[in-house]
């Protein structure tokens, strides 16, 4: 991974939120929504030299441009969105690092992560999002909050579960949100809204409207259904 910085917040004990493309496009739906509502500025940008896919533009393709931006605005550095995540163990556990050295470097009081809860639950248009934390003691908090924890013991691949390590591994706070979804091969609208809405429960903060997400789920489940 390579690494770029050109400018220097002014950041006092940020909230970092990270999470990458995943199931259903959760993650990425969460932080480009944070990132256009809250107009955040971009410091920093990781770059693979080593593209997961390629784009077919018909009939030829060309390689991505495949990087990943941090972003901030007032007390919080959003990263990640974007399309795809590193495929190597070796890459994604150094974007992870990079991560946590950045919540070191501006004394982050906290990384949240977010992503996709695979479920054959019928939740009818109202998904769940669930909670997992970097300790009992902070699961414990969640709990009396009323807000759900994942209900089973699970393996969580990927950037939005291994940034949880770091963070666990790094002496940093850490909570993953994972709204339920169906279907993981489209767009999970609905799950986005909900983790949004437990995100600013446990942060105290508004994010703005999400009207438009509400119309592009409406959008998706009328075009599966017909």
């Amino acid at each position: 991974m390579d690494f770029f910085q050109d400018t220097e917040p002014n950041l006092s004990k940020p909230i970092i939120i990270a999470a990458m493309q995943d199931m259903g496009n959760v993650g990425s739906i969460v932080i480009n929504f944070l990132n256009n509502s809250l107009r955040t500025k971009t410091f920093r940008i990781s770059k693979t030299p080593y593209p997961t896919y390629v784009v077919d533009k018909g009939g030829y393709v060309e390689l991505p441009d495949e990087s990943w931006e941090y972003k901030c605005t007032k007390d919080l550095i959003i990263f990640g969105g974007g399309k795809g995540q590193p495929q190597s163990t070796e890459e994604l556990n150094e974007l992870c690092q990079d991560v946590v050295d950045i919540a070191k470097k501006y004394s982050a009081k906290f990384i949240y992560t977010l992503g996709g809860f695979h479920t054959n639950r019928i939740f009818n248009n109202n998904p769940k999002t669930y909670i997992t934390t970097t300790s009992m003691e902070l699961t414990k908090q969640m709990e009396k909050m009323k807000i759900d924890t994942t209900p089973q013991k699970s393996i969580i691949t990927g950037f939005n579960g291994l940034i949880l390590g770091f963070a666990k591994m790094n002496g940093i706070q850490g909570i993953g949100m994972y709204g339920e979804l169906n279907e993981p091969e489209i767009p999970q609208y609905r799950a986005a809204i909900s983790i949004i809405k437990t995100l600013e429960k446990l942060t105290y903060m508004k994010f703005g409207d999400i009207s438009q997400l509400e119309i592009n789920a409406q959008e998706i489940e009328r075009k599966f259904r017909n």
